[in-house]
């Protein structure tokens, strides 16, 4: 493996260019597949990795489980400075995992708790709530995927910004955002280095949702307004991997993008420009990336199925 092993954990640099231009030059609904895929792939790479470096620490242990062969000389010698990454993979991954975890129940849970305080409302698309708090999330699952906002509010907006308000939502859920939100938090618990991937997608998701609204307005200047106003008074979404339509993030470039023309629709970015070669920067790593940590897998494979007595 050599240092092989470590490349997965530092390539997601690569992709820090394509984070920034992304959202700037790609239409949001591009940006926003792509930043995650890669993000994903990466945060995948980068655990495996850790993994592998995780056993040969684990294996020096005493008192381990493991068998003892995996514990030679031979396989210490195929991760550099064995000893001291070894067992420093072994907090490292267990950080990762306990972190993944708890935000999987953490997003459960406000899941559960917020189709329960729905119980006892018609079964539509859109639940308005009684409430002075103004709020308005796109709440995924349950019997049916539904909008909640609040009457403060629907009060605070026009009869025009409060269409924007529900076609933004319903973009949010037709488009299954909270699930690119999700991802790319979890990916960024598995790597620090793909934190800009996941800030990102937070805004191209929205800035998809904003585009789609728009079309079902016809308004862009209606919903810029509805933005600004539900940002000035929100307090946003309960939970992070769920979208609202004053999530936080930079609602100034959002209106400003709003109140410009309507991005392209490309598939993948022209290759002699900035977006495009961050892309294909982006591409590269990641591909360097999978095929990292594929040849560490098998090599590791190889040498513990060596190393362990039938």
């Amino acid at each position: 493996m050599g240092v092989f092993v470590f490349l997965p954990l530092v390539l997601p640099l690569t992709a820090w260019p394509i984070a920034r231009l992304a959202e700037q030059h790609l239409h949001p609904r591009t940006a926003t597949g792509l930043l995650t895929a890669v993000a994903v792939v990466m945060a995948l790479c980068s655990t495996l990795c850790l993994a592998l470096v995780m056993v040969v620490g684990t294996a020096q242990l005493p008192g381990n489980p493991l068998p003892d062969g995996w514990s030679d000389p031979e396989v210490r010698a195929a991760v550099p400075y064995d000893e001291v990454v070894g067992k420093a993979a072994i907090p490292a991954l267990c950080a990762v995992v306990a972190a993944s975890a708890r935000t999987l129940w953490r997003h459960r849970r406000v899941r559960r708790a917020a189709h329960r305080a729905l119980a006892g409302l018609p079964d539509t698309g859109v639940a308005v709530l009684p409430d002075d708090v103004p709020y308005a999330y796109a709440l995924p699952g349950g019997h049916r995927d539904r909008v909640v906002v609040s009457t403060a509010l629907l009060d605070c907006l026009e009869p025009g910004e409060r269409r924007a308000l529900f076609a933004h939502e319903r973009a949010h859920l037709a488009g299954r955002h909270h699930r690119f939100l999700l991802a790319v938090r979890l990916a960024a618990l598995a790597n620090p280095f793909l934190r800009p991937l996941r800030t990102a997608v937070s805004y191209t998701a929205e800035r998809w949702a904003d585009e789609a609204a728009a079309r079902t307005v016809g308004d862009r200047r209606t919903v810029a307004t509805a933005i600004g106003k539900a940002a000035l008074v929100s307090r946003g979404t309960p939970v992070a991997t769920l979208a609202g339509l004053a999530a936080p993030g930079p609602v100034p470039r959002r209106v400003a993008a709003l109140l410009g023309p309507a991005p392209a629709v490309r598939t993948w970015p022209p290759v002699f420009t900035s977006v495009g070669l961050a892309a294909w920067a982006a591409a590269a790593g990641t591909a360097v990336s999978a095929m990292s940590s594929a040849n560490a897998a098998v090599t590791m494979f190889l040498i513990l199925r060596a190393a362990t007595p039938f």
